[in-house]
């Protein structure tokens, strides 16, 4: 039985396993147990081959942080190496040019120091006053000549505004309240806007060339002593000077070149008439109110100075008017002033302009004993004033007639308003209605009238 059995099945072959039940696993069905390799522990592990080929060529070796110099190169500063040169010649020629400046501005107030210290009590922003400390300790004579000393320092008159532009300040004087200077020089620390300015100025008239020069500006006292000077007149030695008091006028002696460009910019000196003057040089000019002024102005003293100051002249000014167009009628009140302007020596020589820098110092106490002028000479100018003060006056008189229309037109607005919310609907649109025919038959009368 057992025979017949086993024939049965003798021939038959083993089954294949079917992979349609699970497909993800049909690549390991037959595939060996893996076996460690001989030699190898199996605690043992070995780094898989890098996918990327690695070379030390081109790559900078690892260095401490500090050793800046074995990580770098000089190729890594070509940028730097570019830019640097620029750099170092715009540092070096803003210190030139400044210091330049510095040169020529304080070689103007060693120049002009001793006639500022002879004609003023105070030359520059330091006040000529020891201090306590200094009378404590050295006494009061030496405390006092160590303040003078201070005070008559060239860096301690001086102030810098700018870089171009330099200040100072002196007062201490009869008839002279205070006198303000200004240096304004050339920009050499910056040479492209020195040469943008130079070049602007070849195509447009509005832009001047720039010009090295001093302008001065004194404000006499005008009898205004005990206005501007506390505790003026209490004294013994105040009580017996004089009236400094003169006559408001316009008196202009000037260069033919900065005429036109003057008389635009500045108000007063548009009130005046243009004139030349025998005793004059050719290129000057006077500009002046009348001609009594001029005759008593234009002195033998004046006429010297100018010619001895040559082409570094520019303009010499008295006037009690405004330089911008007077808006308001406080803008009307006079205020006398005398302008001076010069131009700088390249060269550092100012013997030529020292006389007419003199006479300008001088000039207030000209003007107290000789600025008195006939009613008759006085008339036009009082006029003149008088016009403008009356336009001003008027144009005032239009502007508060125009805000007392709008506050009126305002008020009476607010007013409908409030009656109109008042009313019911259908008196709104009656009331509405009437106040459209009113203003039609308004506008129909303003078109007859005009036809």
């Amino acid at each position: 039985m057992a025979d017949f059995v086993k024939g049965l099945f003798a021939n038959q072959e083993p089954a294949v396993v079917s992979s349609s039940g699970d497909d993800d696993f049909a690549d390991f069905a037959g595939a060996p147990d893996p076996t460690p390799a001989a030699g190898m522990s199996p605690f043992t592990t070995t780094a898989a081959p890098s996918p990327f080929q690695t070379s030390t060529v081109g790559q900078v070796p690892y260095t401490k942080w500090y050793r800046v110099w074995e990580r770098v190169t000089i190729d890594d500063f070509k940028l730097e190496m570019y830019i640097l040169p620029f750099v170092l010649l715009v540092i070096v020629v803003h210190v030139w040019g400044t210091r330049k400046n510095r040169k020529i501005a304080t070689r103007w107030i060693k120049a002009h120091a001793p006639v500022l210290q002879q004609e003023f009590a105070q030359v520059g922003y330091l006040r000529v006053q020891a201090s306590a400390d200094d009378v404590m300790s050295a006494g009061l004579a030496q405390a006092s000549e160590k303040a003078i000393s201070d005070a008559a320092k060239p860096e301690n008159m001086l102030r810098e505004k700018k870089a171009d532009e330099y200040m100072t300040y002196a007062t201490g004087r009869q008839n002279v309240a205070f006198v303000d200077f200004k240096l304004t020089l050339a920009k050499r620390y910056n040479p492209l806007m020195r040469f943008g300015e130079s070049a602007i100025s070849l195509f447009f008239d509005s832009f001047p060339v720039p010009q090295e020069r001093l302008e001065a500006t004194l404000y006499p006292f005008d009898a205004r002593e005990a206005k501007i000077v506390p505790g003026y007149g209490k004294s013994e030695s105040t009580k017996s000077v004089s009236n400094s008091a003169f006559d408001g006028f316009v008196f202009a002696v000037l260069h033919k070149d900065l005429m036109k460009r003057l008389r635009e910019d500045r108000y007063d000196l548009s009130l005046t008439a243009t004139k030349d003057h025998a005793k004059l040089p050719i290129w000057t000019t006077v500009m002046s109110e009348n001609a009594e002024i001029t005759d008593t102005l234009l002195t033998p003293e004046l006429i010297k100075a100018i010619n001895d100051a040559g082409d570094n002249f520019e303009a010499l000014v008295v006037s009690d008017q405004p330089m911008d167009q007077p808006k308001k009628l406080d803008d009307t009140v006079p205020r006398k002033r005398i302008n001076l302007s010069i131009k700088l020596s390249p060269t550092g020589n100012y013997e030529s302009t020292l006389p007419l820098f003199q006479y300008f110092l001088r000039m207030p106490d000209h003007l107290v004993s000789a600025g008195h002028f006939r009613a008759e000479a006085m008339r036009r100018i009082k006029q003149t004033r008088e016009e403008q003060i009356s336009k001003i006056r008027r144009l005032d008189d239009d502007e508060k007639a125009e805000e007392r229309k709008l506050q009126g037109d305002k008020a009476k607005k607010e007013k409908r308003d409030q009656m109109l919310g008042r009313m019911s609907a259908e008196e709104q649109r009656k009331y509405l209605e009437k106040e459209r025919e009113r203003d039609n038959k308004r506008m129909n009368k303003k078109k007859t009238v005009k036809a």
